[in-house]
Formats: C-alpha cells, sequence, structure tokens
C-alpha cells in the first residue's frame, strides 16, 4: 500500500479544482490581510522547501526528509501542512516552472527557486492568501546569506504573477520528457493527456472491508461512497487511525486498483496460498480475510511491521516469513500465488508524485530483469491445477505486459484465464484483448481516478 493521509483540502475546495483542472492554475484570489499570526509561519514553508527537492532527489526522499531536523520538529498542524505544500508543487511542478521561466531572465540558484514553487504552490493549488504566501517567501529568502540578495526578485516575481495571473500553462509539462514519450506511443495522444491531468488531483483514499463489514454503513460513516468491487472511497483527511472502524479492524487503506489482483486470484476458505513480495500487507490483509491460508512473504522485515500490526488490528492471520522469495528454502507448493512484484511504482503518481521524479529509464530493464526472475520463483509453487496472479503498479509494458508474453512462452503449463472487469472491481476499459488488465490512472476519471496496474491471471493447467 502506498496511500498518503497528510492535511489536504477541504472537499468543496478540491472539487472547484477537479471542474478547472482543464485550464490549469487560476489566479490568486484577492482577500483583505489579516493577521499573518494566524498563518502557518515561515518554518513550515522551509519544511516544505526541504521535503520538495528530497523528493526530487531519489526514491524515497520525501519520505526519509519527514525525519529531518527541519520537518521533525515542527508542530504537528504545521509538519502537514509543509507536506501538503511540497505535494502540490510535486503535481505542478512542470507548471509551476512555466509560470517562473516566463519571468526569470536567468535561472536563480536552485534555493531561490524552491522558495519560489513553495509559494505558488501555495497561491495557485493550495488557494493560499497571495499576500501570506509572498510576504513569507521574503521573509524565507531574508533568513539566508545565499538567497538574501534574491528578495527583491522573489516579491517581484510573485507580485507580478499576483498582478497579473499565472498565464497558459500545460498540464504535460509535469510530466517528464521520457515518461511522456513513452506513454504518448504505448497510450496514443489522448490518453497522455488524461494521465497528465490525473496527475495534478490529490486522489481520495480508498478503504477495503472485511467481507462481513456492512459497506453501505462504512460509506456512510467516513462520508464516501461503495465503488464497484466493494471498495469505499473518501474524501475525508486526516489521521487515519481516528476514523470510525479503524480500532475495530473492520478495514484497511488501499487503492480500488490495488485491491483488484486479490479479487481476480479468488482465494477460497481453505486453500492455501502465497503472497511473495507481500509488504505492506493490503492484498495479503484481502487473502486473509477470504478464509484461506496464507503465507506472506517479504525480504524487508522494517516493511513487514506495518503488515504484522495491520493483521492484528484486523484480526487475521498469516504466517509471516522474511526472505526473498528467490531465497526461500521451503518446499511447499500452493493452490494460489500472488506475485505484486517490485517495479518502478510509475502507476502510484497520483498518491505518490515524487515518483514520476525519481524513476529514470535504466530502473524499467532494471526492474524487468528481477520480475523475470520473481515470476518463474512464483510459477516454480503453484500446484498442478492452481493459479498465479501477476502483478506491478507500473505503467511501462516492459513490466507488465512483456513479462507475461514471455512467462507464457518459457512455461507452457500456463494459460491465461481472462479476467472479468464486473466481477473483480476494475474499469470495463482496462480489459486487454489477452483478457489482462491494464489499469491506467485516467480511468475512473468520474469517480476520482485510480492507481495504475497491469494484472495477469495465469492458471496451471499442468
Amino acid at each position: 500500500m502506498n496511500e498518503r493521509n497528510g492535511a489536504g483540502r477541504n472537499s468543496a475546495a478540491r472539487g472547484r479544482r477537479m471542474a478547472d483542472k482543464a485550464r490549469g492554475p487560476r489566479s490568486p484570489r484577492v482577500e483583505q490581510p489579516r493577521d499573518e499570526s494566524a498563518d502557518i509561519g515561515v518554518e513550515a514553508r522551509l519544511a516544505a522547501g526541504v521535503l520538495l527537492n528530497a523528493a526530487l532527489e531519489g526514491r524515497g526522499g520525501l519520505d526519509a526528509a519527514l525525519s529531518f531536523r527541519e520537518v521533525a520538529a515542527l508542530p504537528g498542524p504545521d509538519r502537514a501542512f509543509a507536506r501538503a505544500v511540497a505535494m502540490a508543487a510535486l503535481r505542478r511542478l512542470g507548471e509551476i516552472d512555466q509560470i517562473l521561466d516566463r519571468r526569470l531572465q536567468k535561472a536563480p540558484p536552485l534555493a531561490v527557486r524552491t522558495i519560489l514553487r513553495i509559494a505558488l504552490a501555495q497561491i495557485l493549488v493550495l488557494e493560499t492568501p497571495a499576500f501570506a504566501a509572498v510576504s513569507t517567501a521574503v521573509k524565507l529568502a531574508e533568513r539566508d546569506t545565499k538567497t538574501r540578495p534574491y528578495k527583491n526578485l522573489v516579491n517581484a516575481v510573485l507580485r507580478g504573477v499576483g498582478r497579473d495571473g499565472p498565464g497558459l500553462t500545460t498540464a504535460e509539462s509535469n510530466l517528464p520528457d521520457w515518461l511522456a514519450a513513452r506513454w504518448r506511443a504505448t497510450y496514443g495522444e489522448a490518453a497522455l493527456t488524461a494521465l497528465a491531468l490525473a496527475a495534478r488531483e490529490e486522489p481520495a483514499t480508498d478503504l477495503s472491508a472485511k467481507p462481513d463489514t456492512d459497506l453501505a454503513a462504512l460509506a456512510t460513516a467516513v462520508e464516501g461512497e461503495a465503488l464497484p468491487g466493494g471498495t469505499v472511497r473518501t474524501g475525508r483527511r486526516g489521521d487515519v487511525a481516528t476514523w470510525p472502524g479503524f480500532e475495530d479492524g473492520s478495514w484497511w487503506v488501499q487503492d480500488a486498483a490495488a485491491a483488484v489482483p486479490a479479487r481476480l486470484l479468488a482465494p477460497k476458505a481453505g486453500e492455501t496460498v502465497a503472497d511473495l513480495c507481500a509488504a505492506p500487507g493490503g492484498k495479503t490483509l484481502q487473502l486473509a480475510a477470504s478464509g484461506a491460508d496464507v503465507v506472506a512473504l517479504d525480504r524487508s522485515d522494517t516493511r513487514l511491521k506495518r503488515l504484522r500490526a495491520n493483521l492484528e488490528r484486523t484480526g487475521l492471520s498469516a504466517e509471516v516469513v522474511v526472505t526473498p522469495a528467490e531465497d526461500w528454502e521451503d518446499d511447499r507448493a500452493f493452490d494460489a500465488v500472488l506475485l505484486d512484484a517490485p517495479c518502478t511504482a510509475t502507476g502510484t503518481f497520483r498518491r505518490n508524485p515524487e515518483v514520476l521524479r525519481a524513476t529514470k529509464p535504466a530502473d524499467v530493464a532494471k526492474l524487468a530483469d528481477v520480475q523475470h526472475r520473481l515470476l518463474d520463483t512464483a510459477a516454480a509453487r503453484v500446484k498442478p491445477g492452481g493459479r498465479l496472479v501477476y502483478c506491478v503498479c507500473s505503467m511501462e509494458r516492459e513490466e507488465g505486459e512483456t513479462q507475461i508474453i514471455a512467462f507464457l512462452r518459457r512455461n507452457p503449463a500456463f494459460r491465461t484465464a481472462p479476467a472479468v472487469p464486473a466481477e473483480i472491481g476494475a474499469p470495463d476499459e482496462a480489459l486487454t484483448p489477452e483478457g489482462w488488465l491494464r489499469i491506467l490512472p485516467s480511468m475512473w476519471a468520474e469517480k476520482g481516478g485510480v492507481d495504475g496496474f497491469f494484472v495477469a491471471r495465469l492458471d496451471r493447467v499442468s
């Protein structure tokens, strides 16, 4: 699971932005200045810049930066605000830079650009009053000797945007050029535009529930709605541990698309099921909730801690094994095997916009080799007559379709079992001619979108 639950915008504001998303960032609201002590201060903006730059520096950078002194020392609400600002800047980074580049005669130091990026993310995305964002940006520039000479530039650029408006921007600019080129070639121009628009928006939170949970009652309790397949979606924000039903263990956070692979595997009570690469465990919980006898395997004991905690909270059970799947010294075979393979995770950009900046072209080939090996490892664990589901939260064909084409050539004992989207809560348009699922984040746009996934079920026929 990669769902994030920080402080966000309220539902009404989010709805207005969804309606306006095709027009790009809007001009700042004109409001009368108020007591700036009511605004979250300079320290939170500084922390937002730290988080933004950490996310741009590499995979996992934003999460790691949450423990940095500049961030961890903030009070909870300020820390949540800093993260919200950084995420907003990441989602609209290309558009923000388009606005800045029209007003900057030459590139300023990164620290200055960071101050400007953070301020524009507040004004144009989070709807922070312009006077507050400009004032704190100038104060932030004054703090450091390296940025102090640029405080007038910061003030002039931001006030110029406030006076003239942001101008036209393109959603596609928020995608790295190499990924945009790949997705255009793979999915077409119209799909690329839809993906770029999906990348702008903060997603809702999705919940998977235990089979005996009243979904209508849960949806009402969390002010959400039930989606096809049994997912409950809510625009509610904040600490999920305080939400109705959390302490009871009746649900867990899991994107609607991430719940599809376990449904396609269709575990039954009493069956033996292996969940390879199981952490952080949303799919393991689904499998365990079916009544199957589940073994959850992962190489990371740290990441498995979250799975163990969720098993305890939900009252579900699974055998948890800490080891790489390829090194597992156990001769058991299983009725069903789920392989959610390590991947570039480019399909999760709605929740994790930093993945677009952290992923590099070489990562695709490197991870495709890992997936190749893991698929053969998983296949060896499937009993004759059993089934295997392979999935990745990646948009790249090398990690999805190409893997299964090659696997079926290597393993004549397996056949594709075509998916039926309506039966497992997947978008109808995700079904491929081969019977696999290629879920794009732009699908179910009217419902708020989903994470990108490739999913295929392979039955062992001999």
